[in-house]
């Protein structure tokens, strides 16, 4: 496993971190989500990403966690870096989304009483909430950290200009932002804009998400969407639908597969290792519904680097 720092901290993550967005629910099999934790944790990935809502239902992927972390993975706690997330509606009622320290305090207990655990090791903000002050948010992370709940904090989703207001204010309550998790594949890059750069000034941490964008970064859709997809089972929680599959990105997706062909490399083994070829990133997150496809992913790990004629054609399939 390749490891990298985390910004300017201490901390060392793997460079492909497993993510318990989908396919850690209440359908799914106990067992199957038991080999792929356990899988990615003996293949050197220990870094485990969840969030309140993740499921579905919400709260039920970090249930899965804990019992798998109660019993099988409880000897290992000191050698397992857990994080989750609060910001997204998780409960009914005026006190259960977004950003106030009344959510936030009260999202996080409920966590750690789901996961069985006394602290996690980072525990973020999951989106920017336009209407509670940004001062009142980042307290609450920073509350989080005083009581002993969170080892280190960070945020998601935020833009350049949010994210640079956020890190200052933490730095000024003396509890530094530990990293940023924002989407970002071949086929979203907007953290390119600006974003990356303010991360690597400030020296935050940077772990993408839906590096794959959901599978569509991979052979899966080539021919059409499978039924047992994502797009296919039409999950809610936020899942690809079909409607976010046009005939465009398609083809995009069929010359950039050519392009990883080219490099011996299949499709998400190269998208996997675009993302990481930006020393910037500290991690990515993945998304795996089988042990296979965690194995899979780690072999792109030997081959990170790209010519300058492999970064132009991608550039001009993606334009």
């Amino acid at each position: 496993m390749l490891y990298r720092r985390c910004g300017k901290s201490g901390v060392l993550l793997p460079a492909i971190s497993l993510g318990l967005w989908q396919n850690f629910g209440e359908v799914d099999a106990i067992a199957n989500c038991r080999d792929i934790v356990k899988t990615a944790f003996n293949h050197g990935i220990t870094h485990f990403d969840l969030a309140n809502n993740y499921g579905p239902p919400s709260g039920a992927a970090e249930q899965t966690f804990g019992r798998i972390l109660k019993e099988d993975l409880a000897p290992y706690r000191d050698e397992l870096f857990i994080s989750t997330k609060a910001g997204y509606l998780m409960w009914d009622g005026p006190y259960g989304n977004w950003g106030s320290k009344k959510y936030l305090v009260a999202s996080l207990d409920q966590s750690l009483k789901r996961l069985g655990l006394e602290y996690v090791d980072l525990f973020y903000h999951h989106r920017p909430d336009p209407d509670t002050p940004l001062e009142e948010t980042m307290t609450a992370l920073n509350l989080m950290v005083r009581q002993g709940k969170a080892l280190y904090v960070g945020i998601s989703n935020y833009g350049p200009a949010e994210a640079a207001k956020a890190i200052k204010i933490l730095r000024e309550l003396g509890t530094p932002c530990l990293i940023h998790q924002p989407k970002y594949s071949m086929l979203v890059r907007t953290p390119e804009d600006g974003l990356l750069d303010l991360l690597e000034q400030e020296g935050v941490g940077c772990i993408a998400f839906s590096s794959l964008a959901q599978g569509l970064l991979t052979n899966k859709y080539l021919s059409g969407v499978p039924a047992d997809s994502r797009a296919g089972r039409g999950l809610p929680n936020g899942a690809i639908t079909t409607s976010g599959i046009t005939e465009e990105t398609i083809a995009r997706v069929r010359l950039l597969n050519e392009v990883a062909e080219s490099r011996n490399q299949s499709l998400a083994q190269m998208a996997l290792s675009w993302i990481l070829k930006d020393s910037r990133i500290t991690s990515l997150v993945l998304g795996a519904s089988k042990p296979a496809q965690v194995i899979d992913a780690l072999t792109a790990l030997s081959n990170i680097t790209f010519t300058h004629q492999e970064l132009k054609q991608i550039d001009l399939i993606l334009a």
